[in-house]
């Protein structure tokens, strides 16, 4: 199953690499294992030969055994893993703390997570789209790779480690990252119970698997001030509407950056409902 707007990686064989390496390099024994609290990690990606850094933040009254609801959050472009999860006095990591789920943010590995489209090419704009995809190089192809294995590399190190509820695992992003949201969120729609793309609709009615989403909750959210990517997200959400998908569609009165922190809690609350 491939994304005509993301990598020809096949899913299945990126989940099995993810999960021999996050058995191989499992140490039960270290004092970092099953820890709690804001955690700043790395770990070695061998198909890039270098050393990651991702973010985990494990709820500081977990019990260290029961299991916990997973959320990963995908950064905007000109970002990395920490840059949202510090803004606001670290507002998204008290969010996920005070609701009882881990968080994990992945860099993304100098890519968009596997996604080639960005502005203009959001929802309704399939013109704009071919034109990017026209433009694509071999090493740029390289680049998106390692990022959509890298996103998939951190979340099974977070799998193999944590007792994590399976029937509770939400993908959320903003911008850059709500095209990781629809992109990761489609192509490896198994993982998921519901999805959060905040600002970012970088996804096309063809070359998408929509079927797989069919019955999963959909919250997408919008800042009406001055956003590049409103009117994209206008026709997505009429055009899922219509199709019967299970979206919730919330605007604020802001930009694209400063609509984060507004809807933040909103996101959580979505992923709380059963």
């Amino acid at each position: 199953m491939t994304i005509s707007f993301g990598t020809t990686l096949d899913p299945r064989a990126v989940v099995l690499e993810a999960r021999a390496l996050a058995t191989s390099v499992a140490d039960p024994s270290s004092p970092q294992w099953r820890a709690k609290g804001d955690q700043r990690r790395t770990y070695r990606f061998p198909a890039a030969g270098a050393d990651v850094p991702y973010r985990v933040c494990v709820p500081n009254r977990w019990d260290g055994t029961s299991e916990l609801p997973l959320v990963m959050f995908l950064h905007g472009a000109g970002n990395d893993e920490s840059s949202y999860l510090d803004q606001n006095n670290k507002q998204m990591v008290t969010l996920a703390d005070q609701h009882g789920v881990l968080l994990v943010s992945p860099l993304g590995y100098n890519g968009a997570y596997g996604n080639f489209l960005r502005l203009p090419a959001v929802f309704g704009q399939p013109e704009e789209a071919e034109k990017l995809l026209a433009m694509v190089t071999p090493e740029r192809v390289r680049d998106q790779e390692l990022s959509e294995k890298d996103v998939i590399n951190v979340l099974e190190l977070v799998l193999n480690e944590y007792p994590i509820d399976r029937s509770a695992m939400f993908l959320t992003g903003h911008s850059m990252g709500s095209g990781g949201t629809w992109y990761i969120g489609g192509k490896y729609a198994d993982y998921w119970t519901a999805l959060a793309p905040m600002s970012g609709p970088f996804v096309q009615e063809s070359g998408y698997p929509w079927d797989r989403l069919r019955d999963m909750p959909i919250f997408v959210t919008e800042g009406t001030r001055g956003t590049p990517s409103l009117t994209g997200s206008h026709e997505l959400r009429d055009w899922m509407t219509a199709g019967g998908y299970a979206i919730t569609y919330k605007e604020v009165d802001a930009d694209h950056a400063g609509m984060v922190p507004l809807v933040l809690p909103d996101v959580f609350d979505f992923f709380d409902r059963p």
